[in-house]
């Protein structure tokens, strides 16, 4: 008998074992899924001067183009979510990447206004579920204590995305005009999506609904909880505003920053680039280090403690964006960049793990679409905004100046917020979610 029982046991081992790796596997490959997906969202920022050139274009014409990317993102980002309860998810984020493709490719041809404004919504509407579809996806491979370092390495991906295409796309962009970078990213959009095709696969803990007269999905799963109690319990409401604001935050650098400090503190369009790989650079390290210890923190029974380290560098994010845009220093301006504004970039992922964790699996994926087509609105609200403010302003440098001081300042609210609501382990306990 005990024989036996080593055998079961060391097949339950091997088993368990081959499920990690498929799961490491699956972060993997959503890392680079993120990688491309803010490659795309940043090729816009970085040729902001030569289409502004060629197309003849206002800052505030330039900041609707940017906006039109977001025209549907959150609408998509919701509804598409709801594809998660029946749809495989891995199914659904290898349309997505072939959706990218085509809303990229068609700008490595000489189109004008127009068709920059209809590729950039199409793009919006297949790239708005992409976070909330992996995130799900991924949760279906790691247990709620395990998750924490997922999330941050395929949110790295995102940040991973700026790193790479600072400096790549600005040189393809320098040496072979901006088209060409529209047509780079689009080309390894369609190579992420041969990989993911014959490597993608679901996890055990997916969250789809069995069909009607059979057994539930997933063995032993949550009792339902209403979408009303997750999206109004204080977790998902601090999460979604403390999202909100780094969003707004993130939208405003990607599409500006390199305006900014070609136009403002003098810098080259390499300088410039490499400036925002940078800060891109150092946020991709925190975010996989806050992640490390936030899962070692909720191991220990600590979570609440990985929230206060997220709320406290959301306060020096803050800091970092308010005298960013006052400083009047390009050397000092560049250190701000890259040492303290990096810091928000962990909120995101801290918001994004506690939706996870008070949803059950069959509610996880519209709660965090939900939560991505609440903070997305910012994506849309905010290059539009700025580059208002700055066409109305009396010079470029003051109208920059009075956005990086509201992005600071919503900062600042966000982080009061979550310090006071975002609690979600009390919340899951409230909910009934193991």
């Amino acid at each position: 008998m005990t024989g036996v029982a080593a055998e079961v046991e060391t097949a339950a081992d091997t088993e368990r074992s081959a499920v990690r790796r498929q799961a490491w596997r699956a972060t993997w490959l959503l890392l680079a899924f993120m990688l491309v997906n803010f490659a795309d969202k940043a090729v816009l920022g970085l040729a902001a001067k030569p289409i502004m050139h060629d197309l003849h274009l206002t800052r505030t014409e330039f900041g609707a183009a940017s906006t039109a990317f977001f025209s549907l993102f959150s609408l998509s980002a919701l509804l598409v979510s709801f594809l998660t309860r029946k749809m495989s998810s891995t199914t659904m984020l290898l349309i997505m990447a072939f959706l990218w493709s085509a809303a990229q490719l068609p700008m490595a041809a000489n189109l004008g206004f127009a068709a920059l404004v209809g590729t950039r919504v199409l793009l919006g509407v297949a790239e708005g579920p992409a976070a909330p579809v992996a995130l799900h996806h991924l949760f279906g491979w790691f247990p709620p204590k395990d998750r924490a370092l997922p999330v941050a390495v395929v949110n790295a991906g995102a940040v991973a995305g700026i790193v790479v295409a600072g400096p790549a796309l600005t040189v393809v962009i320098k040496h072979f005009g901006w088209h060409a970078a529209f047509g780079t990213v689009g080309v390894i959009g369609l190579v992420w999506a041969l990989v993911w095709w014959k490597l993608g696969r679901d996890g055990p803990d997916s969250g789809r609904t069995a069909p009607a007269g059979t057994a539930a999905a997933t063995p032993g799963a949550a009792p339902v909880v209403s979408y009303r109690r997750i999206l109004l319990s204080g977790t998902w409401l601090a999460a979604a505003f403390a999202a909100f604001a780094v969003y707004w935050h993130l939208a405003s650098f990607l599409t500006w920053t390199a305006d900014y400090l070609q136009t403002v503190a003098g810098l080259s369009t390499t300088q410039s680039g490499y400036a925002v790989s940078g800060e891109a650079a150092v946020a991709g390290v925190l975010v996989v280090g806050f992640g490390l210890l936030a899962q070692r923190l909720q191991r220990a029974g600590r979570s609440r403690t990985a929230d206060l380290i997220a709320v406290g560098l959301l306060v020096l994010c803050a800091v970092g964006t308010a005298l960013f845009g006052i400083v009047g220093s390009p050397a000092v301006k560049v250190a701000l960049l890259v040492l303290l504004m990096p810091a928000g970039a962990v909120a995101i992922v801290c918001a994004e793990a506690a939706v996870g964790r008070i949803a059950p699996a069959a509610r996880r994926g519209v709660s965090l679409g939900a939560l991505t087509c609440f903070f997305s609105l910012a994506g849309g609200l905010s290059p539009l905004v700025v580059g208002r403010v700055v066409d109305a302003a009396a010079t470029p440098a003051a109208g920059y100046r009075d956005g990086y001081l509201f992005s600071a300042a919503l900062l600042v609210i966000a982080a009061v917020v979550a310090l006071v609501w975002l609690r979600p382990e009390r919340d899951a306990e409230r909910l009934g979610v193991l």
